[in-house]
């Protein structure tokens, strides 16, 4: 269930009242008049079921509330109210199976951005799995899988190619092209200096790796393997289950493929290189195929469930009284 908190002109509350007074998703109805001072207007606060939080929004966004006052939203973890599991019974599906456009556009927006701390989550992932590469340590790398941020702006490009939000793949584009490059040009330079100081050497990349040499040798299984990440990755961020998010971080090999690539870049050992930067643009690919495909097929499955509007709502209300 999902709490929404909204402010609107005190000359348009009466029509997102009787909106939302309407609507069967919605419980725990309040209205504050005149207590809204930036933006001024009134304050109605209620309570919506994740299953049907998508329809009302975007019927309060028809109103303009979103321009001429403001919708906040917050997840409500516990709802101790009878009204609550009667608005859950009055829509179609189950809540942990819906998806929240505005949530997920919110949500994952905020990974796209530039900003220093992902550059420094990315770049410290990536040193990291260098390091792990060389010393063909698996903690090592699975340690850098989890510190990397790089889901972040590969679920948001999903997001922005599915909503067709110009600006939030132009985001996702340019934070995975300028966050990589220079990860990978700081743990060059990271193994050089390592190197000057006797810490590692290039034998140790290329001697046996028996653990981490899967990392340059892309195969069919690496595609499928980053695929399922994919569609548990998007599903995790769609259904609210971000416990699941763990185990996809550390099954796709984007960080310890960069990583790679950088160590032998530094080496002179341009076939591992090829094959690093290939494992790299396979798991991007996949992830991004399955991440589009999962948000369609999503979609496509809750525009086609069945509806119930709230006359029929008042009509069953009504029958079951009179039984």
């Amino acid at each position: 269930m999902l709490h929404l908190r909204v402010i609107t002109p005190t000359e348009r509350s009466q029509e997102v009242i009787d909106l939302l007074s309407n609507e069967p998703a919605v419980a725990h109805l309040i209205v504050v008049p005149g207590a809204g001072r930036r933006p001024e207007g009134d304050v109605v606060l209620c309570d919506v079921v994740r299953e049907g939080a998508s329809e009302v929004l975007d019927r309060l966004r028809a109103l303009g509330v979103d321009r001429t006052g403001a919708i906040a939203m917050e997840t409500v973890e516990v709802a101790l109210s009878e009204a609550a599991h009667k608005a859950a019974h009055a829509v179609p599906g189950l809540g942990v199976d819906a998806v929240v456009w505005d949530e997920i556009e919110q949500r994952t927006g905020e990974e796209t951005r530039l900003s220093v701390a992902y550059l420094v989550f990315l770049t410290v992932a990536t040193v990291l799995a260098g390091i792990g590469v060389l010393l063909d340590q698996p903690i090592l790398i699975v340690g850098a899988m989890v510190v990397g941020p790089e889901f972040g702006p590969l679920a948001a490009l999903c997001v922005g190619i599915v909503r067709r939000r110009a600006s939030m793949v132009r985001r996702s584009v340019l934070a995975l092209a300028v966050g990589f490059p220079i990860a990978m040009l700081v743990t060059i330079i990271t193994t050089w200096a390592m190197t000057a100081t006797g810490l590692v050497s290039r034998e140790m990349l290329l001697g046996p790796r028996p653990i981490s040499g899967f990392i340059w040798r892309p195969d069919a299984l690496s595609w499928i393997v980053a695929f399922l990440a994919g569609v548990a990755g998007m599903l995790s961020l769609t259904s609210a289950k971000s416990g699941a998010l763990i185990g996809v971080v550390i099954s796709v090999t984007t960080v310890p493929a960069a990583a790679n690539a950088a160590v032998a870049l530094a080496y002179g050992v341009r076939h591992e290189a090829v094959g690093s930067a290939v494992q790299f643009l396979v798991n991007v690919a996949a992830i991004v195929v399955a991440g589009v495909a999962t948000l369609l097929i999503q979609r496509l499955w809750w525009r086609r469930r069945p509806r119930r509007t709230p006359t029929a709502m008042v009509v069953k209300r009504v029958g079951a009284a009179d039984r």
